[in-house]
């Protein structure tokens, strides 16, 4: 296939637009109304409509928070620390999983502020900053990752905006004048890419120290207090590892989706999707190592009120989704992705969708067991969500996919550019890498032999 040809193909999508895709729209923005409906009445009423009480002051705004943030970690692993490493199989998966990334940051902070209750309780945080709460270390990582993705995405989507400004001629006009401002007068010439992989790549960099540093940071507004079942040193990779797992996997079910909808079979590969499954494997694993040593920590140590919250999480009020979590993140995912035989791409769907339910739930029983057991003298808390919280969290979840289909309206999901560079590029020096490993003098020594 040609390069004319390749640009046909991934610029089809925004040229024909099917009724599906209409239908769920109209679904989406549908629940959108409804979420919005259900924030609009409880700032009428106030928090009083949730579920939230004494001691149990967090519930699903904040799981939520935790959640949304932790997949927007799968597009800075994908495409920015996968980059630096030179896995050239992640190229048909970055254009997706940097707009998860960028389409999922907002979520994250629009639950934290709907939680407050108030929105313009929020201004509080800049008006009176106090340097040693973990709150403002959260606002600054998460504000500064959202910015900085926001412009890696963007960047990495100019020269596509330039094909799209250059080969769709009968797209409306608002279109093209919006495809014309975005390129920024891209032409491609050498010095253009020479300048776009230097910035691209000082990025990356970046990126992948930050991505460290925003879910440990988010780990430590649990961590830094001493809440029993929060207050431990393993708390900040448990979180990055389990937001790397859950991000992943959400890139997994994304592409899957495009592959089936857009008809994407010669992009996304059967190949590309069993690296992602056997790196979702190595994650698998590594959770439940984290996991492991986080419990056995908590029961060797017998501490009362930490066993308090144990105990209700393995045979307690929450013992039911404490073990659908344990199912859902280790052992199915466990099961499907290593055999080769179920390591297919719908097995690594599903196992995909189990560890996204499974962490969730586990973000929750995280949160949940501790407020509900607190150290003082108080009668076990309980917590119901209502039909407020169940309805903007749906609402969110919405909105999500909703953005992410506009996005495949607009600009290519597979980034050509990217594609081009690794067919013109990097086959040779993947050849010439690979030659630099062999010992000195083993290449001439093949030949006379």
């Amino acid at each position: 296939m040609d390069r004319m040809e390749e640009d046909i193909v991934l610029l089809e999508p925004l040229k024909r637009t099917g009724k599906g895709f209409y239908l769920a729209i109209w679904i989406l923005f549908s629940l959108m109304v409804w979420a919005f409906y259900a924030w609009t009445y409880q700032l009428r009423h106030g928090l009083g409509v949730t579920g939230l009480n004494r001691p149990i002051f967090w519930g699903f705004y904040i799981t939520n928070f935790v959640f949304f943030i932790g997949i927007s970690h799968a597009g800075t692993l994908i495409s920015a620390i996968l980059r630096i490493f030179k896995a050239e199989w992640r190229r048909p998966f970055t254009r997706a999983a940097e707009a998860v990334t960028v389409f999922s940051l907002p979520f994250g902070v629009g639950s934290l502020m709907i939680d407050m209750g108030r929105p313009d309780r929020f201004l509080n945080v800049i008006k009176h900053p106090q340097i040693q709460s973990p709150i403002i270390w959260d606002v600054c990582c998460v504000s500064t990752y959202l910015l900085s993705s926001c412009i890696y995405f963007y960047l990495a989507l100019i020269p596509d905006i330039a094909l799209c400004r250059d080969n769709l001629p009968h797209a409306s006009r608002p279109r093209q004048m919006l495809y014309r401002i975005l390129a920024l007068g891209w032409k491609g010439t050498e010095r253009q890419r020479e300048r776009l992989e230097k910035i691209i790549g000082g990025m990356s960099i970046f990126l992948a120290l930050l991505v460290v540093t925003v879910h440990t940071v988010v780990s430590w507004v649990f961590g830094m207090t001493v809440q029993p079942g929060w207050h431990t040193t393993i708390i900040g990779p448990y979180f990055l590892v389990g937001a790397i797992f859950s991000g992943v996997a959400t890139v997994a079910i994304v592409m899957a989706i495009l592959r089936k909808v857009l008809h994407l079979e010669v992009y996304l590969r059967k190949a590309h999707f069993d690296n992602i499954g056997v790196f979702l494997l190595c994650l698998t694993l590594l959770w439940f190592y984290f996991t492991f040593a986080e419990y056995i920590t908590t029961i060797y140590g017998g501490e009362p009120s930490h066993m308090r919250v144990l105990l209700s999480k393995f045979s307690g009020d929450f013992a039911i989704l404490f073990w659908l979590m344990f199912l859902f993140c280790f052992v199915i995912p466990l099961v499907l992705l290593g055999n080769r035989r179920t390591r297919t791409i719908s097995g690594i769907v599903v196992a995909s969708i189990f560890i996204n339910i499974g962490m969730w739930l586990e973000r929750f029983t995280i949160i949940i067991p501790s407020l509900a057991r607190p150290r003082l003298p108080y009668e076990p808390g309980t917590y119901f969500p209502t039909w407020v919280e169940g309805s903007i969290t749906v609402g969110c979840f919405a909105a999500f996919i909703f953005l992410f289909m506009l996005f495949t309206k607009f600009f290519p999901i597979i980034s050509i550019w990217e594609m081009r560079e690794s067919r013109e590029k990097t086959l040779a020096e993947v050849g010439e890498r690979i030659r630099s490993y062999l010992p000195q003098g083993a290449e001439g020594r093949s030949g006379t032999t």
